[in-house]
């Protein structure tokens, strides 16, 4: 099941570009790297819920990795504002 939403999520990417190139509008080199580190990120999580190993231990690892990308995509927000006097 999560095989297929990571395929139509590549080919919803596939869409979007194609929509953009006939309509004409720039696209921009981060939001293509943002895209791709999406769908990327979909097909790694469907992998690891494939895998053959307990379900409680894939949910909990879930979780943990969840909370870990949570924080590290914080921290680096934070450093990239620049200081309010």
């Amino acid at each position: 099941m999560l095989t297929a939403v990571a395929v139509l999520a590549s080919l919803a990417f596939i869409g979007w570009l194609i929509f953009r190139a006939i309509r004409q509008k720039p696209i921009k080199a981060h939001t293509i790297a943002r895209a791709l580190a999406y769908v990327a990120g979909l097909y790694t999580f469907a992998f690891f819920f494939s895998m053959n190993i307990p379900r409680p231990l894939q949910v909990i690892v879930g979780i943990l990795l969840g909370a870990a990308l949570i924080v590290l995509g914080a921290t680096l927000q934070r450093r990239r504002q620049p200081d309010k006097p």
